[in-house]
């Protein structure tokens, strides 16, 4: 192994530039009087998900060794770090949310996390080091997340050993994640390391489609509190004059903070002819009354899994005739596919029966410049000019869940008992789209919900939020009535 990849595996103290040094006498006096207090450790309950996930991992893959890492802290700017997220696949294994932490599969069974653990009162890293507890906080020791984790764990430093160990003809790791760990097991053969590699994503990805119980909480949990996010956002949004769009995404990201983790992705805050921008995330204009605003918002919960829900409101309170048309046209679509969700049905048929929806719409608007049947052919699909987006996507610990399964599984598949995606087509009239009529042009509309498959059909995780253009009115003159809230 190189020598700059052990010391990267190692994870090396990190200092601050700017401080002062630490004389002898400093050093010396920081190490003594320290209390060494036990913390009260309970198993997780959601560990044996984690244990059974692990084990359909290791069994898909007999007589390997499976590397599985979280990735490090990524820098923002200098010394200055973004707020650590784990790898989603490691989580979805593990339930560890501490950066730079490995996990390996081994043949017999036997499952290990490597992680960084609490340093002894002994070394100076404890008060130095920006990693240390004195900077960020308590760490656990490996008992204690043993513990907690209901899986057996070892120092991040004796990783390197345990990395040159691997067979690379029998080892498989999801790369991309931790280039440390990427260098330190080399490929026996760059092509067909790269197959086994991608066998190993596509396994957790597949396994990642069926949601059990546990999961489908947490995805509640997340879906509830955006439906709170869009609520503290409509009763501080005025009918009357102009806001920022970033005083709207500051808004809910607060609940985001609040009861989360985090926004599960970069807030969409659409006004006027920015909803026509599919991922407008620079929110630099401001509403206007008379206009509709686009709001693409979830939350990610304290275990990571996110909401993702879209709405578009009438500024004024009130859609137009034309808004509403357009409006109408898009939620109709959207209940169209919802209709034909059940266990069987193949995804790319909940696609086609939302577009042809919209080709229709689209049609009496006076827009197609061919027949629907023409719009929709494969040859054609002239359409997608307005409406530039499938009908959705999976959901789960990713917005976008599942990216790596295979299409047979995912976008050629069928939908099953279990899966979560969203439902969310849209159209979009560019304001300069001399193809459209004048009073068109800056309207985007898009409606997003998050809609559980069952044997009976598709179940509405987000009804919370309602989705008809009158109840939609209703609802946000409700919120307006009720006024700003603490979270």
């Amino acid at each position: 192994m190189d020598k700059e990849v052990v010391e990267v595996v190692k994870a090396e103290p990190r200092t601050e530039s700017h401080d002062p040094d630490y004389p002898d006498a400093l050093l010396a006096f920081m190490k003594t009087g320290w209390r060494d207090d036990s913390i009260d450790v309970q198993p997780r309950s959601e560990a044996a998900n984690h244990a059974r996930r692990r084990a359909a991992v290791s069994a898909a893959f007999p007589g390997e060794t499976l590397v599985i890492p979280t990735g490090p802290e990524k820098v923002r700017a200098n010394d200055t770090g973004y707020h650590f997220r784990p790898g989603s696949d490691f989580v979805y294994l593990t339930g560890d949310h501490e950066s730079g932490s490995v996990l390996l599969l081994h043949p017999d069974g036997d499952a290990v996390l490597y992680t960084r653990h609490r340093a002894s009162r002994e070394s100076d890293e404890f008060f130095r080091s920006r990693d240390g507890e004195l900077w960020v906080g308590r760490r656990p020791t490996l008992a204690e997340k043993s513990t907690e984790l209901g899986l057996r764990t070892a120092s991040l430093t004796d990783l390197p050993a345990a990395l040159a160990a691997c067979a690379p003809a029998r080892t498989r790791v999801l790369r991309g994640l931790d280039p440390a760990v990427d260098a330190a097991v080399h490929p026996y053969d760059a092509d067909e390391a790269g197959a086994r590699d991608r066998g190993l994503a596509e396994v957790i990805s597949e396994l990642k489609l069926v949601k059990d119980e546990w999961e489908l909480a947490q995805l509640q949990d997340a879906i509830d509190a955006t439906v709170r996010g869009f609520e503290d956002v409509a009763r501080i949004l005025p009918a009357d004059r102009s806001v920022p769009e970033r005083l709207l995404e500051g808004v809910f990201g607060l609940r985001a903070r609040y009861e989360g983790n985090d926004v599960g992705y970069n807030s969409i805050v659409g006004g006027g002819a920015n909803a026509t921008v599919l991922h407008w995330v620079r929110n630099t204009g401001a509403t206007r009354p008379g206009e509709l605003l686009l709001m693409d918002m979830g939350v990610e919960n304290r275990h990571l899994y996110t909401a993702d829900v879209t709405r578009t409101v009438p500024v004024s309170g009130a859609f137009s005739p034309l808004q509403k048309q357009v409006y109408d046209i898009v939620y109709a679509s959207q209940q169209a596919g919802i209709d034909v969700i059940k266990p069987g049905v193949r995804f790319r048929e909940v696609h086609q029966t939302c577009m042809r929806v919209l080709a229709e719409g689209l049609a009496d608007l006076g827009v197609l410049p061919v027949s629907v049947d023409e719009a929709l052919d494969k040859e054609s699909t002239v359409y997608r000019r307005w409406t530039l987006h499938g009908f959705g996507h999976m959901l789960g610990i990713d917005v976008h869940d599942c990216a790596k399964a295979r299409k047979e599984k995912y976008r050629d598949g069928e939908l099953d008992e279990g899966y979560v995606l969203t439902v969310e087509p849209g159209l979009y009239f560019q304001p300069d789209d001399d193809l459209v009529p004048a009073e068109l042009r800056g309207i985007g509309v898009r409606i997003e919900d998050d809609v559980l498959v069952t044997a009976a059909g598709a179940v509405l995780l987000s009804a919370g939020l309602p989705r008809q253009a009158s109840e939609v009115e209703a609802w946000l003159a409700a919120q307006r009535e009720a006024g700003p809230r603490l979270p």
